[in-house]
């Protein structure tokens, strides 16, 4: 895998197989950068599932403030520091090594750290029928948390349950073949317009 722009561009990585894991085809990277264009620099990014971490990488190379990783496996969070070391942006990448549900439950955005972006890749076994409601859940409750005018992604495969998505006329959903890209911009709820009271 290579990094496709910015400022580390062409930089490769290469990452451990294992089952769990479900890289981001680079169609579908490059198709995720250029629909959050200028949502990207200057706001953290949050690469949940992070798997190889070029997700996190690219957003670091298209100017995101920082990234944060978010990495069950050892090996995997070992090799994402090794490469942001080699790459010199050790200072910008956050790698942590936890499950992405337990993470999300303790999640609390940084006080007054504006926007952020959320990108949720999950492993095959967690968008099984069996399980995709506690993914939902996930979604659900980083939405909640997330400051006004964060971007969520979902990056997952054509069988997810797409009308299980909370308010899912507010999605933008693009397909690439098998592959999907959901992506929602929080945005402040209307309040109800209370009539007037009768003079």
């Amino acid at each position: 895998m290579h990094i496709i722009s910015g400022t580390l561009r062409g930089r490769r990585m290469a990452s451990f197989v294992h089952e769990g894991l479900r890289p981001t085809p680079q169609m579908v990277r490059e198709a995720l950068f250029s629909i959050l264009g200028n949502a990207v620099p200057n706001r953290t990014f949050y690469d949940i599932f992070a798997g190889t971490g070029v997700i996190g990488m690219e957003a670091v190379s298209r100017g995101a403030s920082d990234a944060r990783l978010i990495e069950v496996n050892a090996k995997q969070v070992s090799a994402i520091q090794r490469y942001a070391e080699r790459f010199g942006v050790a200072d910008r990448v956050q790698v942590l090594r936890s499950d992405g549900y337990r993470w999300g439950e303790r999640w609390v955005p940084p006080a007054k750290s504006g926007p952020v972006n959320l990108f949720l890749s999950p492993p095959f076994p967690d968008l099984e029928p069996d399980k995709v409601a506690s993914f939902l859940a996930l979604v659900n409750n980083l939405l909640e948390k997330a400051p006004l005018e964060s971007v969520l992604t979902i990056q997952a495969e054509d069988n997810f349950p797409v009308d299980q998505l909370p308010e899912l006329d507010t999605w933008d959903i693009r397909t690439y073949g098998r592959n999907m890209l959901l992506i929602k911009v929080k945005e402040a709820k209307e309040e109800p317009e209370v009539p007037a009271a009768p003079v």
